[in-house]
C-alpha cells in the first residue's frame, strides 16, 4: 500500500494505493496520524478511487480517523469510492455517520 498527503486549507488529503488489510493498517495509521497532528490540521478527506482491496481493518483505520477527526473539531470525508469498498462500508455503517463525495474539490470549494 502506498499513502500520499496533501494539504489544501485546512484540510488533509490522503490517497490510498492498493490494500488496506492487517498487514498495512496500523502503518498507515501511524503515517496519518503523525501527519495530521504535525501539520495541526482540522479536517480530513480519504481518497479511495486506487483502494483495490479492504477488510475490517480498513473500516477500523477510517473510524479511528473519524474519531479522532471529530474530537479536533474538524470533519472527515471519503472520496472516490469504488462500488466493492462502498459495498463494504455500507455493511459495516460508516455511510451512517461520514459523507462520501465523487471529488475532493466538491468538499473544499464547496463546505
Amino acid at each position: 500500500m502506498r499513502i500520499r498527503f496533501k494539504v489544501e486549507e485546512d484540510y488533509l488529503l490522503i490517497t490510498f494505493s492498493g490494500e488496506i488489510d492487517h498487514h498495512t493498517a496500523e502503518t498507515a495509521r501511524e503515517k496519518i496520524d503523525s501527519y495530521y497532528s504535525i501539520k495541526r490540521l482540522k479536517n480530513m478527506i480519504i481518497d479511495l478511487s486506487n483502494i483495490n482491496f479492504m477488510d475490517s481493518s480498513g473500516i477500523g483505520l477510517i473510524m479511528g480517523r473519524y474519531k479522532m477527526v471529530s474530537e479536533n473539531g474538524g470533519r472527515l470525508y471519503l472520496v472516490n469510492v469504488g462500488e466493492r469498498v462502498r459495498k463494504i462500508l455500507q455493511i459495516s455503517g460508516i455511510l451512517k455517520i461520514i459523507d462520501i463525495y465523487s471529488d475532493p474539490h466538491e468538499i473544499i470549494d464547496n463546505i
